[in-house]
């Protein structure tokens, strides 16, 4: 994870690399820890949302032990190359960066509470940077699936930004659009601390706490976000 090989610069689609039709690895079946299907589809009455937050595995381990939250996998989004290796995404050729999807339940628990648990749990000031994993693929992001999701994402930004402010950060650089394709990393990455439980975490917040969606304004923006089941 602390590889230099990254550009700091974004890549357009004819400067990305070309990338592949078909992926050069399986995605193992079942999530190693909720004991879930990794791909989908899945249940119709599930939602899915993509959250970048520097390395995929600590942000993967934060996700998998949220109530409600029924299977993660992690991969890459946001960019350009059609199924790209994870070495080919820290070259910063295609533009990706490390994600990991969340299926969730929205029974059980909030678009709103799993936007809390995102800003709380790494840095979104810190640009094309999170701790010491510098590179675009580490770039904070929201990756929505219905526009329900998206309002609530940029309204959530919004209240972060008030409160980060004034305790002293800058602004903030996550990025939050539609999703688009989401290609799965290799299968050591997937649960890769619940494998090495000693292994490279890397996620750390700023310490300011986001105000509890049920009490607050962009809370109640924020509904459940349900997407095709065959997202």
């Amino acid at each position: 994870m602390f590889l230099n090989r990254h550009k700091n610069h974004l890549p357009s689609a004819d400067e990305a690399l070309k990338g592949r039709t078909e992926p050069e690895f399986d995605v193992p079946a079942r999530h190693t820890v909720l004991g879930k299907q990794l791909t989908g589809p899945y249940p119709a009455d599930l939602a899915v949302v993509d959250f970048g937050m520097g390395c995929f595995w600590g942000a993967e381990r934060k996700f998998w032990q949220t109530p409600g939250v029924w299977t993660t996998l992690v991969g890459y989004q946001g960019g350009h190359t059609p199924n790209p290796t994870y070495d080919e995404v820290c070259s910063g050729l295609t533009a990706h960066t490390e994600a990991v999807r969340v299926v969730y339940d929205p029974a059980l628990v909030s678009f709103a509470e799993l936007l809390k648990v995102f800003w709380e749990s790494h840095n979104p000031t810190q640009g094309n940077r999170q701790g010491n994993d510098s590179g675009t693929q580490y770039r904070s992001a929201v990756y929505t699936h219905s526009p329900d999701q998206l309002t609530g994402a940029q309204a959530s930004r919004d209240a972060y930004q008030q409160i980060l402010t004034k305790a002293g950060y800058g602004d903030i650089t996550t990025e939050i659009l539609p999703a688009g394709p989401f290609y799965p990393a290799e299968p050591y990455h997937q649960q890769y601390l619940d494998k090495n439980p000693d292994g490279y975490c890397g996620i750390g917040g700023t310490g300011v706490n986001l105000d509890s969606p049920s009490e607050t304004n962009w809370g109640r923006s924020c509904p459940t976000g349900i997407a095709p089941a065959g997202d």
